[in-house]
């Protein structure tokens, strides 16, 4: 047996309310959670996840990048990193991350905002249903793109069924 993801709404740099609830994939939407504009781990991640967007979106699966960042911070680190097609959705608030068990962090250097999240992502079926969740508590615990798009390659036409379902 699987569970439901969370809710999930966010603004999003082009404009729109971004919802879970709304998105129709063929297979997966993969939510992946970022730390922000502090983290330079986080811009060459997103970067890449942006220049492998059209192979995810080919297996249909559809793509969101969130951080607790602001508009304003949001918007710099997305034209700092270059990102040019990652939906970039921002203001994820300490309630979201809790409610999706993200690792929470305080600020430690000056550059840092007072709370953010850790890096996560997370793969969701069509149905609401979770399938996929890897988080980190530090900045260089990363699922591989390259390593994500090989298994999505393996197991979207196998129909592979959920895992780590057992909580006994």
């Amino acid at each position: 047996m699987s569970n439901p993801a969370p809710a999930l709404e966010v603004e999003t740099l082009d404009g729109t309310l971004w919802k879970l609830a709304d998105q129709t994939p063929e297979h997966y939407t993969m939510v992946v959670f970022y730390r922000g504009l502090h983290c330079p781990v986080c811009e060459h991640y997103i970067t890449d996840l942006d220049q492998k967007l059209n192979a995810f979106q080919q297996l249909g699966v559809n793509v969101i990048a969130i951080s607790g960042d602001t508009r304003e911070q949001a918007e710099k680190f997305k034209e700092k990193s270059q990102i040019q097609n990652v939906t970039i959705g921002y203001g994820l608030t300490a309630g979201d991350m809790r409610r999706w068990g993200l690792y929470l962090s305080q600020g430690h250097f000056n550059h840092e905002p007072a709370l953010f999240s850790e890096p996560a992502l997370f793969l969701i079926k069509p149905d609401g249903r979770l399938y996929f969740a890897n988080m980190g508590t530090h900045p260089f615990s990363r699922v591989s793109f390259d390593f994500l798009l090989q298994g999505l390659e393996y197991i979207i036409p196998r129909n592979y069924p959920f895992r780590g379902t057992i909580w006994e």
